[in-house]
């Protein structure tokens, strides 16, 4: 299919065999939104359904159904996850069940770390972050070639698996991906451009766009936590705008978790830290059709001059409506 064009959309519901990981029964869907971001549990669904598939928690699995003139339908999954128990409503005789549904990852946020565990010194990342989501029901991946641990992360009181493997993950500088079948992957950044949406040959953008650059609460002091060791990093540079001689006044942030890359100090990380917050972050925001494959952390390139936006641009989120051409509201930071 050409994406690039049109296409008619309709959806429907599986349910899914959290040992063998495939669909089992079909249901039918109604309406519903998927969330996707850059945050932990990075996905979520609001879905209507005409009926309770099961009792109890099931794994679930949303499809879009594409059609277009001329092509075969393609068949394509949204998202997979764990439903809580649903509501029932009753609008004279038509009878709904909206259900919300977590992502795949619910299940690690929900394992509290032993007390005192803690991942070694020149561990490999990736490995343990494996073994740290593996207490779900997803298949998971991992890249080769994982970075070593340059020190010791040790968990803290209410560690769960989930957040010990955000730790880990921003140690090493790599990141998670989960399909829409639900399979995770761990693997480094990704640095390419997944896609490129153009006035002229890709032009699936809606008009209504909004375009913001918030510099206001940009730092120009940084203090770096770690146990009982503090850094602080000052921007007393004249020529820089943020700086403090520049406004005339401080303006503080503090980090208390702070995980250090390797061979960084406490100061050299509240350095990299202070130069990143003070980097003025150019966000878009639009409505366009959904394009499948391209997901939070990916980046895309926009050309629309004549709206002065071009760039290259990382996607921190995405919401999908389950409805015509499955509309995207995305929103992406300038890179």
């Amino acid at each position: 299919m050409d994406f690039s064009k049109g296409f008619t959309a309709s959806y429907d519901l599986t349910i899914v065999d959290p040992v063998s990981w495939g669909d089992i029964s079909h249901h039918r869907l109604t309406a519903g939104t998927i969330t996707r971001n850059t945050e932990l549990l990075m996905e979520s669904a609001d879905l209507d359904l005409t009926e309770v598939p099961e009792d109890g928690e099931v794994w679930i699995r949303v499809w879009l159904n594409a059609a277009q003139e001329y092509s075969a339908e393609t068949r394509i999954p949204l998202f997979t996850g764990l439903t809580t128990a649903p509501e029932r409503k009753l609008t004279g005789k038509r009878e709904s069940y909206p259900v919300s549904c977590y992502s795949v990852l619910k299940p690690v946020a929900d394992c509290l770390l032993p007390r005192g565990w803690y991942a070694p010194k020149n561990g490999n990342g990736a490995k343990i972050i494996r073994e740290l989501l593996s207490v779900g029901a997803a298949p998971i991946t991992a890249a080769e070639n994982s970075p070593l641990l340059s020190s010791a992360i040790v968990s803290e009181d209410g560690e769960t698996n989930l957040s010990m493997a955000s730790k880990i993950l921003t140690a090493i500088g790599w990141s998670l991906r989960i399909s829409g079948s639900g399979a995770i992957n761990i693997q480094p950044e990704n640095t390419e451009v997944a896609a490129t949406f153009d006035a002229a040959s890709f032009d699936i953008v809606e008009p209504s766009v909004t375009d913001s650059n918030d510099w206001y609460s940009s730092p120009n002091v940084f203090r770096a936590v770690s146990g009982s060791d503090s850094a602080v990093a000052r921007d007393e540079d004249t020529e820089s705008k943020y700086s403090i001689p520049s406004r005339g006044r401080e303006i503080w942030m503090e980090e208390t978790d702070c995980t250090l890359r390797d061979g960084e100090t406490l100061l050299s990380y509240a350095k990299r830290r202070l130069k990143e917050e003070q980097t003025p972050s150019r966000t878009i925001s639009y409505d366009r059709r959904y394009v499948p494959e391209i997901c939070p952390g990916d980046r895309i390139r926009l050309n629309y001059p004549d709206e002065k936006i071009s760039g290259t641009f990382k996607i921190t989120s995405q919401n999908i409506t389950l409805g015509f051409a499955g509309k995207t509201s995305e929103e992406v930071i300038e890179v």
